[in-house]
């Protein structure tokens, strides 16, 4: 079972304000990314390693984080880690402005963007879900409530999504620099939330040496590969989505911004209402919820590789949405639930490098298929959602789990 200090409640929704003002940061930064690239005279290319750089960072540490949250405490790390987002991305501002006067050029600037934007925001914003994550699962005692904690965990993000798109396109009218002297200033408000507001775990419940989770462990891999699996497709997707809107509606730049803005809107908008309404209403278990989940986004994949026109489009970015929004919680929770209390900052972590990884494959295998056939990585999107669908109805961790019985009870993980 999982440990809590009983004469105090758990401070889910605290940390979820914290997560949400993360992603909120990163998600504000996305609409300028491309304009701030041409305003300080960097190739197309440069932006795509410095984003390639971060996700690599996530890979590497998010695991080292996770175990941290147990051996340091939760407190801790997010401090250490929001104070490292909040420094770096206020450095980074600093550089994009210097670069914008013309006083940083060439591969100075490029070098800067990497090492702020992408290795120390990438390495930063990596302890934020694995901690969440491991929180979520010290402090939930069954499997219900454990689902609709990481549901939390994915609906923050989804909104943090939504809001960042429309916060960093709207401060954009005020010059590029005010969404970059926004982004620090949010990270520094979800530091301030956490320094003030969470209490630290008494020294008796920290792990002194929490293990390592290998991914090939016969517990965890199974979910892993479809997690891997349903964020690749969507990476498919959400990577060449302007173009798709470009291309097929024929619209000139400005408009293409604007529609495309609403297509992944509906893609949130159908993750957000899965995590916040179906999830926790259906009370399903994680096999049931990435078998559905997954069928659902197999529907919406299969809607969106015919050209039907804007309405089909948002239609499918919707379902596509709705479905990995039913399934996720069931392959963050699932394994968690077969694991021991010292395993859980691991396993975070390991789901987190998992999650990052499909953000080093999918932009540039996506961009590179959309040069062959516009529609051939649509196609490979939903043949690689398609082969998520069956292996987790056809898998037999997927039908019946006999959790592992270590220090206290776990929760039955089943139908």
């Amino acid at each position: 079972m999982a440990r809590t200090d009983t004469a105090q409640r758990p401070q889910i929704p605290l940390l979820l304000s914290a997560v949400f003002l993360a992603y909120l940061a990163q998600m504000t930064l996305n609409p300028i990314i491309a304009p701030l690239a041409r305003e300080v005279g960097l190739a197309e290319w440069q932006i795509g390693i410095t984003i390639s750089a971060a996700a690599v960072m996530v890979v590497a540490t998010s695991q080292l984080w996770g175990r941290r949250s147990q051996s340091w405490g939760r407190k801790p790390v997010l401090v250490a880690a929001l104070a490292l987002a909040a420094v770096t991305m206020a450095a980074f501002a600093a550089v994009a402005a210097a670069g914008m006067r013309g006083l940083l050029t060439g591969t100075a600037l490029f070098a800067l963007f990497v090492l702020l934007r992408g290795i120390g925001f990438g390495t930063a914003i990596a302890a934020v879900a694995p901690t969440a994550q491991a929180y979520i699962a010290d402090v939930t005692p069954d499997e219900a409530t454990r689902v609709k904690g990481m549901a939390g965990i994915g609906a923050v993000q989804g909104i943090a999504m939504m809001a960042g798109a429309v916060l960093g396109g709207s401060l954009a009218g005020f010059g590029l620099l005010t969404p970059l002297v926004t982004v620090p200033a949010l990270l520094l408000l979800g530091l301030v939330v956490v320094a003030l507001g969470l209490r630290r775990e008494p020294r008796h419940e920290l792990v002194a040496d929490p293990p390592r989770v290998r991914a090939t462990d016969a517990r965890v891999w199974p979910f892993l590969l479809a997690g891997f699996g349903m964020l690749t497709a969507l990476g498919f997707i959400q990577v060449i989505a302007g173009f798709i809107v470009q291309d097929r509606l024929a619209l000139d730049a400005a408009a293409t911004g604007l529609v495309t803005g609403g297509v992944l809107l509906a893609a949130g908008l159908g993750m957000v209402l899965a995590q916040t309404v179906i999830v926790p209403r259906t009370g399903w278990a994680p096999p049931r919820l990435l078998r559905a989940g997954s069928a659902t986004a197999v529907a919406g994949f299969a809607l969106l590789v015919p050209d039907l026109g804007a309405a089909p489009l948002i239609g499918a970015m919707l379902l596509i949405g709705l479905g990995l929004g039913v399934a996720m919680p069931g392959y963050a929770a699932g394994p968690s639930l077969l694991m021991t209390r010292e395993e859980q900052g691991g396993l975070a972590g390991l789901i987190g490098a998992t999650n990052g990884l499909t953000f080093v494959v999918a932009p540039t295998l996506s961009t590179a298929l959309y040069g062959v056939w516009h529609t051939l990585p649509i196609i490979f999107g939903a043949m690689v959602m398609a082969t998520v669908c069956v292996f987790v109805i056809a898998h037999p961790r997927f039908r019946h789990v006999a959790p592992l019985h270590g220090e206290g009870d776990h929760p039955e993980l089943h139908e």
